[in-house]
């Protein structure tokens, strides 16, 4: 398939640059594959079309403030640093993003307090570098004093401390991402219990998610596009709970296409998953298909992305094309703090 094809223009008013709440009332879309039919029901109703035994697996990935705001030590410009994973935890060297990136050369030193700084070691990209804080031990504080929650480029404002709270799930636990996996959002601790006590089963998996999610694809020709390597675990208990839902011949629901990209880097054989740790680079889009999920709730995603993408091999391209122009004319609210899609 070719690029051209996971095109569609989308007014900018139709973007959500704020959390609604509660977070169960966002609109869900329900599309059924076998019957080709789209209904709009409220977040909330989702547990109507979760069955007894299935197993509705979570990404539990915690989003952290990755945004730095410093000063060069001899110019003072101002130059964020963008947090995006730690290269070396005893000597504090991360992977970053400056901006503006003309201005920063290996060797510079940017402060973000009095005792505060980093110091230039590497270039990595155009705007990528590598840095050397220069505190030991813990620094996970200093980001959390300092940082700034890192909002999609796509929500033209400065980020709040509402956003510290919506912008991340309920159940975030390990801290890694620099964006949230928004398909779970809409969960609140109630609606959890209420699915768990439906008697659905409850599974986590960690995807930390990167910038490369905000990555759109530049090549007509899909086979060519290289997917930025995310980090991902899935623990043995869960991997043995999701693979005896499959024996079992109940449904897994994979919430979000971070789910859907680990599970599917994780198949042994047939729809079996195995636990574990690694990277995963793998890019799924038409004419594939997914072997383990077999419902998928997602956002509504960005035009000639590789989300889209995925949500297209799991649906069928052009139901859900259709969806998302049915989603426009009804002027649902899409990305991150968006509305939602339910894929049975």
């Amino acid at each position: 398939m070719k690029l051209t094809q996971f095109k569609y223009n989308l007014p900018r008013n139709l973007i959500a640059k704020h959390p609604k709440t509660p977070r169960d009332t966002n609109k869900l879309m329900i599309l059924n594959r076998e019957e080709q039919t789209i209904v709009t029901k409220r977040f909330r109703n989702i547990i109507e079309y979760l069955n007894k035994g299935d197993i509705l697996v979570l990404n539990d990935s915690k989003v952290f403030p990755a945004r730095l705001f410093g000063m060069k030590e001899k110019t003072k410009a101002k130059i964020e640093v963008f947090l995006l994973r730690q290269l070396s935890e005893d000597d504090n060297i991360w992977d970053v993003v400056v901006d503006p990136a003309r201005k920063v050369r290996i060797g510079n030193r940017i402060f973000f307090t009095k005792n505060l700084y980093c110091e230039v070691i590497d270039n990595t990209t155009s705007r990528g570098r590598i840095v050397r804080f220069n505190i030991k031990g813990d620094f996970r504080k200093y980001i959390e004093k300092l940082g700034k929650t890192p909002l999609p480029p796509y929500i033209k404002r400065e980020s709040t401390e509402k956003d510290k709270t919506y912008y991340q799930t309920v159940y975030a636990k390990n801290v890694g991402s620099v964006a949230a996996p928004a398909a779970g959002i809409h969960f609140t601790k109630e609606l959890l219990n209420r699915i768990k006590k439906k008697g659905v089963q409850i599974a986590y998996i960690t995807l930390h998610i990167g910038l490369g999610t905000f990555r759109l694809v530049e090549v007509e020709d899909l086979s060519k596009h290289r997917m930025d390597s995310e980090y991902f675990e899935i623990s043995k208990e869960y991997a043995d709970i999701i693979n005896n839902t499959i024996d079992g011949s109940h449904r897994v629901v994979a919430v979000g296409t971070s789910v859907a990209r680990a599970l599917e880097s994780s198949v042994i054989t047939g729809k079996h998953v195995r636990s574990g740790k690694g990277w995963t680079d793998k890019f799924i889009h038409p004419p594939q298909t997914l072997n383990v999920v077999d419902v998928l709730v997602s956002k509504l995603h960005m035009p000639q992305s590789t989300l889209l993408m995925l949500v297209c091999a799991f649906a069928d391209r052009d139901f859900v094309m259709k969806a998302y122009k049915k989603a426009i004319r009804e002027k649902y609210k899409f990305y991150s703090y968006g509305d939602s899609m339910l894929i049975i």
